[in-house]
């Protein structure tokens, strides 16, 4: 009886092994969570040998890290870009053009950004200030256009902004939960989620 073949490991490092790696792990990290998800699973998920991870991340830590911030970015560079994009408008189609910028990016990138809301602690070890950074910054860009339909009076008065801060961006993220194409358009739910923050009338 012949032996068995030997393991073919798939040439990764030539077709972006890093991003490959990271794609494989948010996957994982979405469906099973930091604890869960171990090198030896995300390796085989690649195709490679575990010990290969090693030439690209230094642990298991550094691979969720690299996760984490992409989700992070991808919906930051997103956000930013809707408000360039929506220019001098008032601030409430300012704030439409925000959300459905974090909504269309949160479920474009979905492995990422799925994996960036559920594994945001690693572990018993503190969260890396990296990721603590990027979630900060990306928070003030929020900060701001409360601040801005706070001072446009378009919210009803006495409501604290940091409060509807928190409120807005957990009815965002929790959509990774219940949000499905075919039953919801995400103009639509922008709209809608807009309207319970700033119920008046939108000026341009």
């Amino acid at each position: 009886m012949s032996a068995p073949a030997a393991r073919t490991e798939r040439p990764a490092a030539e077709s972006g092994s890093r991003r490959l790696i990271l794609d494989m792990a948010a996957r994982l990290l979405r469906s099973g969570g930091y604890h869960q998800t171990t090198l030896r699973e995300i390796a085989e998920a690649v195709g490679i040998r575990k010990a290969s991870l090693y030439h690209h991340f230094a642990s298991k830590e550094e691979i969720v890290e690299a996760v984490v911030g992409d989700g992070v970015r991808f919906v930051h560079d997103a956000v930013a870009a809707a408000l360039t994009g929506a220019g001098q408008a008032g601030p409430r189609r300012r704030l439409e053009a925000a959300i459905a910028a974090h909504l269309c990016a949160l479920h474009g990138h979905g492995d990422y950004t799925s994996a960036a809301i559920k594994v945001f602690t690693f572990g018993s070890g503190p969260t890396p200030e990296s990721v603590r950074l990027a979630r900060r910054l990306y928070e003030d860009v929020w900060r701001r256009l409360i601040a801005e339909l706070q001072e446009a009076q378009e919210v009803a008065p006495g409501c604290s902004a940091e409060a509807l801060r928190l409120f807005l961006l957990g009815a965002m993220n929790g959509s990774i939960d219940w949000y499905r194409p075919e039953r919801f358009d995400l103009g639509a739910l922008a709209r809608e989620f807009a309207a319970l923050v700033a119920p008046g009338r939108p000026s341009d």
